[in-house]
């Protein structure tokens, strides 16, 4: 299985730039950037979004293979063409589409909670996972896989480290059963180990990734293995979501211990003062709003003004130099980094 990073530099997208800035490619030019700038004129709504796009991708392949550019092409060639427009136009509308509602950020949250707790007790055996199964090796790979889900924009990409993870755990299984001359039973086998990776790998923004590959992913693609491996990792999400003692093999007063247990270890690790002696130096005071921001923790966000303390005051302001001088650093590094297509190819279209 490809990985997605060496997905994200395959010439599908830069072949399609490419053809993309030839004068004769303006008419296509002019059907994306009207696409794109129609978004603009209503509302975001993931499921409407989603149709939209759909539509659009199915009526640009009619429009890319009646084209003089593609002319006598192949039909890899054609579906390398929709590859780089798909995330051409999804790079673009990210912001857009990604997660945008409160109710995806308050299932990611709820979700990655969940795991962070099950994550302290879930053992193999909780998820009836044979020993003949079990593989260090194996699982870390997995999990590393997907946890590069949220590194990328593209569905195809998203896609991709998804298919990454499960290829490995398939793998696994039929090297297992060619060595051991063990029959598996399919998704007896394989959906287990994958719900043990996810928990172990805590994917970043699970719920909006996968609801994101599900409805800007080209509809042709979302078939066959992509199908049934997607199908699982959302079947691994639910399993997680509803996760109770009877689900992991246990008592109920046993999986309530483990979960309060796992609660107070969490906010002792949140709550734990530093063992320097003296006033916190500002790199200190630093360090710990990092610690409050990536944990998610807003101690002021309930707060009202006038309660605040000087103290409090101060550390609120040196929470707010820190998010401001990250976005900064993050805005520059991303600009410097970026290809500004859109300048690249009105400078084409527009001389």
């Amino acid at each position: 299985m490809e990985s997605p990073t060496s997905a994200a530099s395959r010439p599908d997208f830069y072949d399609f730039l490419d053809r993309m800035r030839r004068p004769a490619a303006a008419d296509l030019f002019r059907s994306i950037k009207s696409f794109l700038v129609s978004f603009s004129f209503h509302e975001p709504s993931a499921e409407e979004d989603g149709r939209k796009v759909q539509a659009f991708l199915a009526e640009m392949e009619g429009a890319i293979r009646d084209h003089p550019l593609w002319a006598n092409a192949t039909n890899q060639e054609i579906d390398h063409a929709l590859e780089g427009l798909e995330k051409y136009v999804m790079t673009k509308l990210f912001d857009r589409t990604f997660g945008t509602s409160a109710e995806d950020a308050s299932t990611d949250a709820e979700i990655s909670e969940k795991i962070g707790l099950l994550q302290q007790f879930v053992k193999p055996q909780h998820l009836d996972i044979p020993k003949v199964l079990h593989s260090e090796a194996s699982w870390l790979l997995a999990v590393k896989e997907l946890q590069k889900i949220n590194s990328f924009k593209a569905p195809s990409e998203k896609l991709l480290c998804i298919m990454s993870c499960c290829q490995v755990i398939n793998n696994l299984l039929l090297n297992i059963s060619m060595s051991n001359d063990r029959t598996l039973s399919g998704a007896d086998e394989f959906l287990p180990i994958l719900i043990y990776i996810t928990i172990k790998a805590n994917p970043p923004r699970l719920h909006s990734n996968l609801k994101f590959v599900q409805l800007f992913r080209r509809e042709s693609k979302l078939i066959s293995e992509v199908e049934y491996y997607l199908t699982n990792l959302i079947s691994a999400k639910m399993f997680i979501i509803d996760a109770n003692a009877r689900s992991l093999s246990m008592e109920e007063n046993e999986f309530q211990k483990h979960m309060e247990s796992a609660r107070l270890a969490t906010q002792t690790s949140v709550d734990r003062p530093s063992s320097s002696h003296g006033p916190p130096t500002s790199s200190a005071r630093a360090n710990q709003a990092e610690t409050d921001i990536a944990g998610s923790k807003f101690p002021f966000m309930d707060s009202k003004t006038e309660s605040l303390t000087p103290g409090e005051l101060k550390q609120l302001h040196d929470l707010y130099r820190q998010v401001v001088n990250r976005y900064t650093l993050l805005s520059k590094a991303l600009r410097k980094l970026s290809i500004d297509e859109d300048h690249l190819l009105d400078s084409v279209h527009d001389s």
